[in-house]
């Protein structure tokens, strides 16, 4: 069976780099938003639909999309596409991928919708405040405030996407296999332990043999 990774993670932590370097180091595809295009070409529905639903979007249940009518999933009763619909959509793009070939996923509750997948490493990557800050002020040439505010919103739009379809808590320990704080350990070595964790050893590249 197909070995997945999959990384939840606080804005600022770095772990969608950590994700990317992951995929470079084991040969493996990352998928963070390019399952928004995958989705949208999957269903035919215009990406900008998935867009708005995403996590780091305004959140919103279901019932009122946004107000944009669709006939996807709703026959010729005008309802309104809802945001389940296209959590569904997106999560059977992530099971089809898995089952697919060994790779990285990068947010989308990735997680939990692989729950039940018997090769599924699930990590959780945060970091202390001030690093996730001076990386936000670095990167989106935001002032001190506007990175302290940004932060707050994405945690908050982050956790309320995640608890809402999986019933968990975001960033829970309980909820992965692996949590890891970028700021202790730095991102060489958390994508090194991740990446050994992660590859049964028969799959894991060369470079990953230890040498006497």
């Amino acid at each position: 069976m197909n070995s997945i990774i999959t990384i939840g993670r606080q804005l600022g932590s770095g772990g969608k780099y950590v994700g990317e370097q992951l995929a470079l180091r084991l040969g493996i595809p990352c998928y963070d938003k390019e399952l928004i295009n995958l989705a949208s070409r999957e269903s035919g529905l215009d990406k900008a639909f998935f867009e708005k639903a995403d996590e780091k979007s305004r959140f919103s249940v279901c019932g009122h999309f946004f107000g944009l009518h669709s006939g996807y999933m709703t026959g010729s009763t005008g309802n309104y596409l809802c945001n389940e619909a296209l959590f569904k959509i997106q999560s059977d793009v992530i099971r089809k991928l898995a089952g697919e070939s060994s790779c990285i996923f990068v947010g989308r509750c990735a997680d939990y919708i692989l729950r039940d997948h018997r090769h599924c490493l699930k990590v959780f990557i945060c970091a202390d405040l001030p690093d996730r800050l001076e990386r936000l002020m670095h990167e989106r040439h935001l002032s001190e405030k506007d990175a302290r505010l940004l932060l707050d919103q994405s945690d908050k739009k982050r956790a309320g996407y995640y608890n809402y379809y999986t019933n968990k808590i975001w960033g829970m320990a309980s909820s992965y296999d692996l949590c890891l704080n970028s700021s202790a350990f730095g991102f060489e070595e958390l994508v090194r332990m991740i990446a050994e964790r992660g590859m049964p050893s028969r799959q894991r590249p060369h470079i990953f043999t230890e040498h006497p």
